[in-house]
């Protein structure tokens, strides 16, 4: 039996995918968790297969918690869950450790699926992301100016386009806000933005915000 852990803050897609996995003889929705820190308490707990992630909850940063999850426990598959489009996160993510990407779009039809190729040991993403990347290899591009960001610069970019100051963010990501400042002016910097207008309307136009 594989015993399925799954991290959403909103009730009615967990009762979502427990209704999606109460069909499959050999799945099981074992745990639910809320928030980031339910989520780590309870990998920490041990005794799961496989973790069902929503990037973005309501406590912490997705690449904070799946960063701390991997530390954890290296080998437990994550599959991310998000309402974001794959190409503005899903290489990112599985770069930070996560085992597959699905977006909620698609996943009445895919979780399944994906749930079985990770816990197999294998990565996940969609039949298009997998075409769109192979097919970026053989053609010149630059691609979208976030993906020159670290981690940490894309975070502070994600919270600055919602509207929270540097000292909400420095709270948030537990660092000092001339630390979150230096952030700041690094991506502004790499991306040729000067203002918080201005992210906040790149990030809209990206799709990086909800």
């Amino acid at each position: 039996m594989i015993r399925v852990l799954i991290a959403d803050d909103h009730p009615i897609v967990r009762q979502g995918l427990r209704q999606i996995l109460s069909e499959i003889s050999d799945m099981a929705v074992a745990g639910e968790a809320v928030n980031g820190q339910e989520a780590l308490d309870q990998v920490r707990a041990g005794g799961w297969d496989v973790l069902v992630l929503d990037i973005t909850m309501p406590d912490r940063s997705g690449l904070d918690i799946l960063r701390e999850l991997k530390h954890q426990q290296p080998d437990l598959p994550v599959l991310v869950l998000s309402i974001h489009a794959e190409e503005q996160f899903a290489v990112r993510l599985l770069k930070a450790g996560a085992s597959g990407y699905l977006t909620k779009e698609n996943a009445p039809d895919e979780l399944v699926k994906a749930i079985r190729k990770v816990v197999g040991g294998g990565k996940y993403i969609s039949q298009s992301l997998a075409e769109s990347l192979a097919f970026n290899l053989d053609v010149a591009s630059d691609g979208p100016r976030h993906e020159t960001l670290s981690d940490r610069e894309f975070q502070v970019l994600q919270l600055v386009a919602s509207g929270k100051t540097l000292t909400e963010i420095a709270e948030e990501l537990s660092l000092s806000a001339k630390t979150v400042s230096t952030y700041r002016s690094r991506l502004l910097e790499k991306m040729n933005l000067k203002t918080n207008a201005e992210i906040v309307r790149y990030a809209i136009e990206n799709r990086l915000v909800e």
